[in-house]
């Protein structure tokens, strides 16, 4: 799989933990920063990552700053990005599962490395079930705000 991965500077050592992590995993990851806690905007590295997930549709998305709710915020404002705030595995397996989820978010100042690692492998280990999940995602996809 193929991953995007952004922070602000509230995540940069929390997303330079999961870059290393995906790749030890065999997944490819593309680190569009930042690369040092200087201050920046999150909602800019929202908009780099769900721009690549939409360019490239068989991508996945990773987006961490303090929180998550920023950034989850943000990359929601793109048509086709459905970006889900996670806290424990179970809402990464049910983001996926149910709601289809193509970036994943969480904040480095809410889980640490161990609550990541299993989110991420919840994650990884979960896919889209369709079914009767299909008419509310085409839902969610069909709101024009």
């Amino acid at each position: 799989m193929k991953f995007y991965i952004a922070t602000d500077h509230a995540g940069v050592d929390l997303k330079d933990y999961t870059v290393e992590l995906l790749k030890q995993k065999g997944h490819e990851v593309i680190d569009l920063g930042p690369f040092d806690k200087e201050r920046v905007d999150y909602p800019d590295y929202a908009v780099k990552v769900a721009q690549s997930v939409l360019a490239d549709s068989a991508s996945q998305g990773i987006l961490i700053c303090g929180s998550g709710i920023g950034m989850s915020i943000a990359a929601n404002r793109f048509h086709g990005i459905r970006a889900a705030l996670c806290h424990d595995a179970y809402t990464a397996q049910v983001a996926r599962g149910h709601n289809d989820a193509n970036i994943l978010c969480f904040g480095e100042r809410i889980v640490g490395r161990g609550v990541a690692e299993s989110i991420i492998d919840s994650w990884l280990a979960s896919s889209f079930e369709g079914g009767r999940h299909c008419g509310r995602v085409e839902k969610i996809e069909s709101i024009q705000g």
